[in-house]
């Protein structure tokens, strides 16, 4: 079976029957956890809790907690890829799934992309839209995915489809139902864009099971698969993909992946 689909009792997952046919059920699981996002390099602030702050205290907060993670030293981490992608994307509409508090995806609009924030998390979204209203971006709308249905009101001609992190935090059967109704936005010609863990990360920490390797590495998540490029086609099969490049970076900690659709 393509995919080599594991399953284990702590995931309450069936796709394609009963109540998870549109991920409903995974989507809650995650949303139990990832109101918790990434405020920075190494740490994690609630999302429910920043909505309390002031305006002048969320955009302080907020530009900390970027330049913590893309400036100086961390450049490695997430600010290379500004510099590489803040061009590519600039004109262009990209569909951001699974996207925090809106590091990558506020950066990128103002520079000029037309961006959709896409999250399962409501309060996650609720703090991108008072950012994107503070630094004055009308280039952006949002989409609140409580199932993969939600994604049906989306335009079709997206030029790129943009997931940093979000798609290892769930088995691969269920990263493959959410990719194929993504597929349905992105063209032929269209890049998937994806920053993911590397086997080789996976290797080093123990070979651990899903359940148990996200508490390692995402704080208590329910789950993380590691991503290569052979996974990646499986799930997004039968469409078919060039390689733009592959990247593993920071140590081996994550691997990037940017492809163009083919057919």
């Amino acid at each position: 079976m393509a995919l080599g689909f594991r399953r284990q009792a702590r995931w309450a997952f069936s796709p394609g029957v009963g109540e998870d046919e549109h991920l409903g059920q995974t989507f809650r699981i995650l949303r139990n956890k990832w109101g918790e996002v990434p405020g920075g390099e190494q740490t994690r602030v609630r999302s429910e809790d920043w909505l309390k702050l002031s305006d002048q205290e969320l955009l302080r907060r907020w530009s900390e907690a970027l330049a913590d993670s893309s400036t100086g030293p961390s450049y490695s981490v997430r600010g290379w890829y500004h510099t590489l992608y803040s061009d590519v994307f600039r004109g262009k509409k990209v569909l951001e799934v699974g996207s925090g508090l809106g590091f990558d995806g506020i950066t990128f609009a103002a520079s000029g992309a037309e961006w959709t924030f896409v999250d399962v998390v409501e309060t996650n979204l609720e703090i991108v839209k008072r950012l994107c209203q503070l630094k004055g971006l009308t280039n952006v709308r949002f989409c609140y995915m409580e199932d993969v249905r939600a994604l049906a009101t989306l335009p079709k001609d997206y030029a790129a489809i943009y997931g940093q992190g979000s798609l290892i935090n769930l088995p691969l059967e269920a990263t493959r139902v959410e990719a194929q109704a993504l597929l349905k936005h992105l063209p032929v010609g269209g890049r998937w864009i994806e920053l993911a863990y590397p086997k080789r990360r996976w290797i080093h920490d123990g070979r651990m099971p899903a359940d148990k390797w996200g508490k390692k590495t995402d704080g208590g998540a329910p789950w993380v698969e590691w991503h290569d490029l052979k996974k990646i086609r499986e799930f997004l099969a039968p469409a078919q993909f060039d390689v733009v490049f592959t990247l593993d970076f920071h140590k081996y900690d994550f691997n990037w992946f940017d492809l163009i659709r083919r057919s």
